[in-house]
């Protein structure tokens, strides 16, 4: 088996969340990268969307935007960010992943500000761009990101994107659509899932070589534990040989690791 990073290891892992015949709106980044590398092996009839209006690209390397000429390439449309939206509206979108600089136990996500200040923040992100819409509206939300204590914080300093709230039932008393919310988080330690009953995060497998100590050290909540605990499958050699030499062959994303 080949040696393979982290970033490599996240990618392949939520590359085979993704079901043939489902939808996914994506980003740049690794979502992209997952995305590209199920189209070409476990999802070939993935439905691949982008917020600025590509409807079931053929993506032929990876884009650097959302709006990249690529995003557009063979696919069923070349529509708008408004089309896109309303087809999450509609409940015709399976996944979505997001990004952010906090996440908390239920899966809310920070992308706006760092600090108690919202006019004097200790740090300004961009905001939502879609991703408020994106959690809203779309089925399940996952997540690659790395794991520390400072992302994964016991509370974040402002709710950019539902996740589920306080907890079961929160979603639908603030009038979002029942059944949908966060599904996976894939961090560089582990796949996280959400318990059923308090949909506080919960973890479902770990990477090999992490330990539980390596996992508590880098959270900054009490997490929850599956009743059996995967082991991560590495990434196979075919997956490694598609990522490397097809979707990111000038690792932009798989160099970051």
């Amino acid at each position: 088996m080949a040696e393979y990073n982290r970033m490599e290891l996240m990618i392949c892992l939520a590359a085979r969340y993704l079901e043939d015949g489902s939808t996914v709106v994506v980003g740049t980044g690794a979502p992209c990268a997952a995305a590209m590398l199920a189209q070409r092996t476990v999802a070939p009839n993935i439905m691949i969307l982008f917020e600025a209006g590509g409807i079931g690209p053929l993506l032929p390397s990876m884009p650097i935007s959302v709006g990249d000429s690529r995003t557009f390439y063979r696919a069923f449309a070349a529509s708008t960010m408004s089309e896109i939206m309303s087809t999450c509206q509609r409940g015709m979108v399976d996944y979505t992943f997001l990004g952010g600089a906090q996440i908390d136990m239920y899966g809310n996500i920070n992308s706006t500000l760092i600090g108690e200040d919202y006019d004097r923040p200790r740090v300004r992100f961009p905001g939502s761009g879609g991703a408020n819409d994106l959690a809203s509206f779309c089925w399940r939300i996952m997540m690659i990101t790395p794991q520390n204590r400072m992302r994964f914080t016991n509370k974040i300093d402002f709710i950019t994107s539902p996740g589920y709230l306080t907890g079961r039932g929160a979603r639908e008393k603030a009038g979002l659509p029942a059944d949908c919310g966060p599904h996976k988080i894939i961090t560089d330690l582990v796949v996280m899932g959400f318990e059923e009953e308090s949909k506080r995060m919960q973890v479902e497998s770990i990477h090999p070589g992490i330990t539980r100590e390596d996992i508590i050290e880098n959270t900054d909540f009490e997490l929850l534990w599956a009743p059996e605990i995967e082991n991560s499958a590495p990434p196979t050699d075919e997956e490694l040989e598609i990522l490397r030499r097809d979707v990111d062959p000038l690792r932009y994303i798989i160099g970051r690791a």
